[in-house]
């Protein structure tokens, strides 16, 4: 069972403990648009029945966690990506949310 958060982390890393964080994820990368900074990660699936499995799933996790990812959806393809808006930048939140998208399909 998830473990609900009671309080969002309020710090956004530096640099360096990004990076270090990154380095514990497997194939989550630093992405950014401009205006934000994300940690992200593509997904591929069978077919489109998966995807949507795997959508609710995160669904299911961003609610227990109350840290809502950016999601783009597409048929066998689904890219997560994190940040906190509250801190303008990436949290220790990002990342444990992160590792429990990656616990989905271990």
């Amino acid at each position: 069972m998830l473990k609900q958060r009671e309080e969002p982390a309020r710090r956004a890393l530096t640099a360096t403990e990004v990076v270090a964080s990154l380095a514990r994820l497997d194939g989550w990368t630093l992405a950014g648009d401009g205006t934000a900074v994300t940690i992200e990660k593509a997904f591929t699936f069978a077919d489109y029945y998966e995807t949507i499995a795997f959508v609710n799933a995160v669904a299911f996790i961003a609610h227990a966690q109350n840290h809502h990812p950016d999601l783009s959806v597409q048929f066998r393809r689904c890219v997560v990506r994190f940040n906190t808006h509250d801190v303008n930048g990436i949290s220790k939140t990002d990342f444990d949310c992160a590792a429990q998208v990656d616990a989905l399909l271990t």
